[in-house]
C-alpha cells in the first residue's frame, strides 16, 4: 500500500502553516482541575426491533443530569440516555422507522447525518416538531456499510441542542463489509468514539453562552470528552482494535496522532470504505467528519490518543490546546494479528458530469455579533429555495472560500467525492465517500454528486457550514430536488 504524503496535505491546509509556531494555550487536564480516568464506556448498542417488515427505533430526547465530574452533576440532554443516545444498528437495504418522541419542551429536530433519504424523512429545519410529539419518519437505508450520525438541527438552536448533547451513531453493516478479516466485534475489538469538547462553569454546568468571539470562532471547549467521559481508559486483550471516530464538536477541528507517533491505517471516510487501508501518522477530522482507523496493540504498549485543537480562525491563531482524548491500555503482549486485507472496498468511478457546475462563495459580512455568514452574499433565510437540482443529474460543485475562517461544508441527501483543492488531486483518503468537506481561507474545492431517487418540489434539502455557529449565524442555503 502506497504511503500518503501527509506532511504535503498538512502544508496545504493554512491551519497548520501556524501550528507549530503559536503557542499551546491549555490542556484538558489543566483547565478544570484534573479528573480521574475512568474504564471507557461505550454507548448502548440498539438493533431495535423488527415489525411488520421493519426495523423500528424508539427514540426519547429528553432533558437530564449527568456526572461529568465525581460528585457532580450538570444539565444535559441525551437520546435514552442523560447525554449523546445510543448506537443503532442496522443493515443496508433495512426499512427503517424511526419514533422520535421530543421530551424537552421545545421543538427540536433530529437530522440523520449521511444518509440519502427522502427530505420529508431528513430531520433538517423543515421537519421541526413540537414539545410532547412524536416524529416518525420512515425510509430504506441506502448507504454501504459505514458509521453514521444523527443531532439536532432545529432553525437556530442546532448549536446549543448539540452541546447539550443532542446527537447518537448509526451503524450501517453490510456483506461486502461483513466478508472482510476486520475487526466488528462490538465493546471487543470495534469502539465508537464520539470526540467532543466542553467548557464548565465553576458550578460544573456547560452553558451554551455565545460571545462576539465564540459566535465567529465556533463554540469550543477546555475539557476533552470520549462518549461524554473524561480521560476514559480502555483495557483490551486483542492485538487490533478498530476506532470509529465521530468529531461530534460545534465548532473544535482534531488533527489526531497518538502519543508514540505509531502509524495507524484508516480504513473509512464519510460514507464507508475506503479503497485500501491508508497508513497514517495523524488525521485531521473537523465537526461533522467521520473516519474508521484501525490501530495494532500486540506489542503490548498502551497507546494515548491526542490532538492539537484549531478553531475556525486557525489560519491566524494556529492550535488553541492540546487533548489528551483517552488511554488505550493492552493487558498483554501477543502475536501480531494477519495482514490487513489489500483491498477493501471497489470504489465507483467518479460519475461524469451531466448536469450544471454551482459556484457556492463562502462570504462574511461585518465582524462580531453582528456579522452575518453567507453563501454567494446571502444569509439563509428559511422562506427562500436557493436553488433547485433536476432530478438524475450529476453536478459539480465548486465551494470558494473568501473568509479568513475555516469551514467544514456538509452537503444533506448526497455522498459526495472531492476532485480537486485549488486544482490539485486530493489524497486517498479523501478520495472514498465523503458528506463533509473542510474547506481552507481563500481554497476553492470541486465535489461531483449525483442526485438521484428522490424529489419533493417543496421540502428542501440543507447545505451548510458544520461549524453550529456559523451554520445558526446564516452559513447554509437550501435546495430542492425536482
Amino acid at each position: 500500500m502506497p504511503t500518503v504524503n501527509l506532511s504535503r496535505r498538512k502544508f496545504s491546509h493554512l491551519l497548520l502553516n501556524t501550528a507549530l509556531a503559536a503557542p499551546m494555550l491549555l490542556t484538558n487536564r489543566a483547565a478544570h482541575g484534573a479528573s480521574h480516568s475512568r474504564p471507557f464506556r461505550q454507548p448502548p448498542l440498539d438493533p431495535g426491533r423488527i415489525e411488520a417488515g421493519r426495523r423500528v427505533f424508539d427514540l426519547s430526547v429528553a432533558k437530564g443530569r449527568t456526572e461529568f465530574f465525581l460528585g457532580h452533576e450538570t444539565d444535559t440532554i441525551g437520546i435514552n440516555s442523560t447525554f449523546l443516545g445510543p448506537v443503532l444498528q442496522a443493515k443496508a437495504g433495512d426499512r427503517l422507522r424511526m419514533n422520535v418522541a421530543n421530551r424537552i419542551a421545545e421543538p427540536m429536530t433530529l437530522h440523520w447525518h449521511g444518509l440519502h433519504l427522502p427530505a420529508s424523512a431528513d430531520g433538517g429545519p423543515h421537519q421541526s416538531f413540537g414539545p410532547g410529539e412524536t416524529w416518525s419518519p420512515e425510509f430504506d437505508l441506502l448507504q454501504k456499510a459505514g458509521t453514521f450520525w444523527f443531532h439536532g438541527h432545529q432553525h437556530h438552536q442546532t448549536g446549543a441542542h448539540v452541546w447539550a448533547g443532542m446527537a447518537g451513531i448509526l451503524r450501517v453493516e453490510d456483506d461486502e463489509e461483513a466478508a472482510l478479516a476486520l475487526p466488528r466485534n462490538y465493546g471487543e475489538d470495534d469502539f465508537i468514539l464520539i470526540l467532543q469538547d466542553r467548557r464548565f462553569d465553576a458550578t460544573f454546568q456547560m452553558p451554551y453562552a455565545l460571545n462576539m468571539h465564540t459566535r465567529m470562532t465556533g463554540l469550543q471547549g477546555d475539557q476533552a470528552l470520549v462518549n461524554g467521559q473524561m480521560n476514559p481508559v480502555l483495557e483490551t486483550d486483542v492485538p487490533r482494535i478498530r476506532l470509529r471516530l465521530i468529531n461530534a464538536s460545534n465548532g473544535s477541528i482534531y488533527w489526531l496522532r497518538f502519543a508514540d507517533k505509531r502509524t495507524f491505517w484508516q480504513i473509512a471516510s464519510d460514507g464507508g470504505l475506503l479503497a485500501a487501508a491508508e497508513p497514517m501518522p495523524e488525521l485531521l477530522l473537523a465537526p461533522g467528519e467521520r473516519a474508521e482507523v484501525i490501530i495494532e496493540l500486540h506489542n503490548g504498549e498502551p497507546a494515548f490518543l491526542q490532538a492539537d485543537v484549531f478553531g475556525a480562525e486557525a489560519a491566524f491563531s494556529g492550535a488553541i490546546a492540546t487533548f489528551d482524548f483517552m488511554e488505550i491500555r493492552p493487558r498483554k503482549a501477543q502475536p501480531p494479528a494477519p495482514a490487513l486485507p489489500a483491498r477493501l472496498a471497489e470504489i465507483a468511478p467518479v460519475p461524469e458530469q451531466t448536469g450544471v457546475t454551482r459556484h457556492l462563495r463562502l462570504d462574511m459580512t461585518g465582524m462580531g455579533m453582528m456579522g452575518d455568514f453567507t453563501i454567494n452574499g446571502a444569509r439563509y433565510d428559511h422562506s427562500r429555495i436557493d436553488f433547485a437540482v433536476p432530478l438524475g443529474a450529476v453536478e459539480t460543485w465548486v465551494i470558494e472560500n473568501t473568509t479568513p475562517m475555516l469551514h467544514p461544508m456538509h452537503v444533506h441527501d448526497v455522498q459526495f467525492r472531492i476532485l480537486t483543492r485549488n486544482g490539485i488531486p486530493v489524497a486517498p483518503q479523501e478520495a472514498g465517500l465523503k458528506d463533509v468537506v473542510l474547506v481552507d481561507p481563500g481554497q476553492k474545492v470541486e465535489l461531483r454528486m449525483a442526485f438521484s431517487d428522490f424529489s419533493d418540489p417543496v421540502l428542501p434539502y440543507m447545505y451548510h457550514c458544520h461549524i453550529l455557529e456559523h451554520e445558526d449565524a446564516g452559513m447554509m442555503g437550501q435546495f430542492t430536488v425536482v
